[in-house]
C-alpha cells in the first residue's frame, strides 16, 4: 500500500489531548552541547531520556569526593582508574555523571569514548541532598545495566554508606543491600582498596 493510501477515506487524525513527552538520546544530548543549545555552565545528566539538572555541590559533598578520590587512588594503584564527576554511557538514552567511579584500566584513558557499564568496577554517589532520587532512580538504573557495586554516601547529618552489590538487571535491583556507619569498606572487585569510615567522616 502506498503512503498516500494508508488511511481509509473515513479515517480522521486523532486529536491530541495532552503534550507528547520528548525523550532525548545521548547523541541528541551531545549535539545540543556542541551547538550551544545547552548552557555550558549547567550541570546536566541524561537519565532514561530525560535531562536532570544536578544539585549544586556543597562543601561536604566536595570534601567527601576529595577524600574518597585520594583513598581510592592510593588503594587501587594501577589496578583501576579513578574518575570523578565524568560521564558514563549506559545506553542510548542514559549518560549519568557519578561522583566517583573505579574503571577498568585502559591504555587510552578513555580518550576516544566515554566509559560504559562494563568498564565500571565500583560507582559512588555522594547523596547529601539527593538521597531519594539516588535510591529510587539511579540505583535501579545502575542495577539494570549490571554495575557490580554502588555506594551511596549519606550526610552530613546521617554519615553512613549504603552498599549495593550483586545486581539483578532483569529486576533493576541489587541482591545485597547493607548499611555501614563504622569500620572499613572494601570494594568486592578491588580488595586492595580500604576505606576507613572514621577517616571519611571527619570533622
Amino acid at each position: 500500500m502506498s503512503a498516500s493510501a494508508s488511511l481509509s477515506p473515513t479515517s480522521q487524525p486523532t486529536a491530541r489531548t495532552s503534550p507528547v513527552r520528548r525523550l532525548w538520546s545521548v547523541a541528541d544530548f551531545h549535539r545540543m552541547g556542541e551547538t550551544g543549545f545547552l548552557d555550558p555552565e549547567a550541570r546536566l545528566e541524561l537519565i532514561e531520556g530525560e535531562l536532570f539538572e544536578m544539585a549544586p555541590i556543597g562543601s561536604f559533598h566536595a570534601g567527601i569526593v576529595r577524600i574518597l578520590a585520594e583513598k581510592l587512588r592510593l588503594g587501587a594503584g594501577n589496578a583501576a582508574l579513578v574518575d570523578s564527576q565524568n560521564p558514563v554511557v549506559l545506553d542510548d538514552h542514559s549518560e549519568p555523571q557519578p561522583d566517583l567511579v573505579l574503571l577498568r584500566p585502559r591504555a587510552d584513558y578513555y580518550l576516544n569514548e566515554h566509559p560504559r557499564a562494563q568498564d565500571v568496577l565500583l560507582l559512588i554517589e555522594v547523596s547529601d541532598s539527593t538521597a531519594q532520587f539516588d535510591r529510587k532512580t539511579k540505583v535501579p538504573l545502575y542495577a539494570r545495566h549490571g554495575i557490580p557495586e554502588v555506594w551511596l554516601v549519606m550526610g552530613p547529618r546521617r554519615r553512613h554508606v549504603e552498599i549495593y552489590r550483586d545486581p539483578q538487571p532483569e529486576c533493576g535491583t541489587y541482591r545485597s543491600r547493607s548499611q555501614l556507619r563504622e569500620g572499613v569498606l572494601v570494594p568486592t572487585l578491588l580488595p586492595t582498596v580500604e576505606i576507613h569510615l572514621d577517616e571519611l567522616f571527619i570533622g
